[in-house]
């Protein structure tokens, strides 16, 4: 599948919508997802992205070692190395399709004195 490098504007924001959850590879939730050049787990946070007049949710993939310290909603962050990968596929006979995000790390806006305000 293509991945789309996502540019982002200056004016564009990201905040936490909730806490990491780990992404499992099997329907079971037996076995996590890992990254597969690296084989760190996979995490999926809820960002609020912001941007000029308009606001959205994105369910953004992020490997555990991307996840700052101090990461909770509310939060401030920037995503780094963000992708977009859309996908489809049928599931009996409906056609199911969206845009999986991916990102490389969290970074909290603001640097150390922000991480230390979010503990």
């Amino acid at each position: 599948m293509a991945r789309i490098r996502v540019g982002l504007l200056p004016s564009a924001s990201f905040m936490v919508g909730n806490m990491a959850v780990p992404k499992y590879a099997d329907a079971e939730k037996t076995q996590f997802a890992v990254d597969r050049e690296t084989g760190a787990k996979l995490f999926t946070v809820t960002l609020f992205f912001m941007e000029d007049d308009r606001a959205e949710a994105l369910k953004v993939t992020v490997p555990e070692t991307g996840l700052p310290n101090g990461l909770k909603p509310g939060v401030p962050v920037m995503p780094v190395e963000l992708f977009a990968t859309p996908w489809a596929r049928i599931f009996n006979g409906s056609l199911s399709d969206g845009i999986a995000y991916r990102a490389e790390r969290l970074d909290l806006v603001g640097g150390p004195a922000s991480a230390a305000e979010a503990a």
